[in-house]
């Protein structure tokens, strides 16, 4: 009996032991990786203000210089989640990878472009011109796009793989006679007189929105961290809209920016909040609808042999969250 005893005590350690080990593994921070964006640096407003800490969910932001490391990190389960563009999740959803989109974070306005130096004047002109630019990004996908809409392709440039800073740097450099870049370089770049904007995301509108994905399992384990974290990026949206000065200086000091020159990358990028998020989910064949711009970049990338087969993009939307909040 005695022998017994002990052993149920144990088991019940046991089982308290399990079900500590459990919580507390719960209560690890979520992994969402970032980079150098605006609607991404918005994030840290969340840890700044302690929004994230009101609405009771632990987020660690994964810094990443390059942004496609991001990419990479996420698609090999070494984060739980990350903040990236609606045509890089393309490739991974058509290899299989289990990634969902959970709400919209903004829609690039501007804050993509084709800078090309003096002389040339339009995405015509970039016939038989070096062009430089990330592989597979969705600055290539801009690039991409541009020259499709001009009646060229690839084909009549000479293209350049180049990280998007190191295509920056190679454009100011001389290197380089285009680059299809984001921000801050473009402001850098027609600040200091080296080239000017021949095409940007403005071009093509809803076609650029950076989203919050997150792993499905994730979305299955920890639903309820998933939800403040929703919740909590609406508020960092209400927070920089009344409060636009102090955000950017958050902002800017996670990229060592003055306030000034990042406060100039605002108006390209036009932020999501529930409404705009409500209007995303909804199932329609328009750009503005996730939805539309799916299929419309899916069919683009597989018809330019940038992806191998079709992703099921619409199986990748999960509405929920947002909707939750709506109620």
């Amino acid at each position: 009996m005695r022998t017994r005893i002990i052993t149920l005590a144990a088991i019940a350690a046991s089982f308290l032991l399990a079900v500590a080990a459990g919580e507390a593994r719960a209560k690890e921070p979520l992994k969402i990786g970032y980079s150098d964006w605006p609607g991404y640096t918005a994030w840290e407003i969340g840890k700044a203000k302690g929004i994230f800490k009101k609405n009771g969910v632990d987020i660690d932001l994964v810094w990443f210089p390059v942004y496609t490391d991001s990419l990479t990190a996420v698609n090999t389960g070494q984060l739980d989640g990350n903040l990236q563009t609606w045509s890089d999740l393309m490739a991974p959803l058509a290899e299989g990878i289990d990634l969902k989109v959970v709400q919209v974070i903004d829609n690039s306005f501007g804050n993509d472009a084709i800078v090309a130096k003096p002389g040339i004047n339009s995405v015509k002109e970039l016939k038989g011109k070096t062009v430089g630019t990330e592989l597979a990004t969705v600055d290539h996908f801009m690039l991409l796009k541009a020259l499709a809409m001009n009646g060229m392709s690839e084909k009549d440039i000479k293209y350049t793989n180049l990280t998007v800073g190191d295509a920056a740097a190679a454009f100011i450099a001389g290197k380089i006679d285009a680059a299809a870049i984001w921000q801050p370089w473009i402001s850098q770049i027609q600040r200091e007189g080296k080239g000017k904007v021949i095409f940007s995301s403005a071009d093509i509108p809803g076609l650029v929105p950076d989203i919050v994905v997150f792993h499905d399992k994730v979305l299955k384990e920890r639903s309820d961290d998933v939800q403040a974290t929703v919740k909590s990026y609406f508020e960092i949206v209400d927070f920089i809209k009344n409060h636009e000065d102090e955000a950017v200086a958050i902002m800017a000091k996670v990229v060592e920016q003055p306030p000034a020159d990042y406060k100039a990358f605002m108006p390209g990028t036009k932020f999501f909040d529930l409404a705009a998020n409500l209007n995303a989910f909804e199932k329609r064949d328009d750009d503005s609808s996730l939805y539309g711009s799916g299929k419309t970049i899916a069919d683009f990338l597989k018809s330019s042999d940038q992806i191998k087969k079709m992703p099921d993009y619409a199986a990748a939307l999960e509405p929920k969250y947002v909707k939750a909040l709506a109620k």
